[in-house]
C-alpha cells in the first residue's frame, strides 16, 4: 500500500515506522491520525503515548476504528456477518477465510468507546469526544492535546 501511495503522490513524503516508537521529534504535528489500526497494535496505550509526544501543543488526534455495536437490533446481525457470512466470504473470494475470522475476532478484542475514551484521558488527550457511526460498529475518538 504504501508504494502505491508513493507512485500516486508524488508530493507526499511517506514513512513506515513502529506506532509505539514514532520516528518524529516531540510537538511536531498539528494532528495525528489512525484509522482501523490502532487494534492491530501490540501495545495500544504505548501508541497513544506516542501520538500524544509528537503532537504539538493544541494538536489533535483522530482514531477510526471499529468499536462497539450500540443497537440491540443491529448486533446479533453484525455478530452473525462477522463470525459467520464474512470468513465464508474470505474464504470464497480470497482462498483465506482465517484472516476474515481473525478481523472479526480483533474488533470484539478491541477497547470499547468508553473504553478507548479512558485511555485518550490516560495518555494526556483532553477535550475528548466519540462520534459513533452505523450503530458503533465504527466509531471517531478526537481528542487534543491541550
Amino acid at each position: 500500500m504504501v508504494a502505491e501511495g508513493r507512485r500516486k503522490h508524488k508530493k507526499i513524503e511517506f514513512v513506515e515506522g513502529d506506532a509505539e516508537r514514532l520516528p518524529f521529534p516531540d510537538n511536531h504535528f498539528d494532528a495525528v491520525a489512525i484509522s482501523f489500526g490502532l487494534r492491530n497494535v501490540n501495545e495500544p496505550k504505548v501508541a497513544l503515548a506516542e501520538m500524544y509526544r509528537v503532537l504539538k501543543p493544541g494538536g489533535r488526534v483522530l482514531i477510526l476504528e471499529f468499536s462497539a455495536v450500540r443497537s440491540a437490533l443491529l448486533k446479533p446481525l453484525y455478530d452473525f456477518h462477522s463470525f459467520r457470512v464474512l470468513p465464508r466470504l474470505g474464504a470464497f473470494i480470497a482462498d483465506d477465510a482465517d484472516s476474515y475470522r481473525y478481523l472479526a475476532e480483533s474488533i470484539r478484542k478491541h477497547p470499547d468507546q468508553a473504553t478507548l475514551k479512558a485511555m485518550l484521558e490516560s495518555a494526556g488527550f483532553g477535550a475528548i469526544d466519540v462520534r459513533n457511526l452505523t450503530g458503533g460498529i465504527v466509531a471517531i475518538h478526537r481528542g487534543y492535546r491541550l
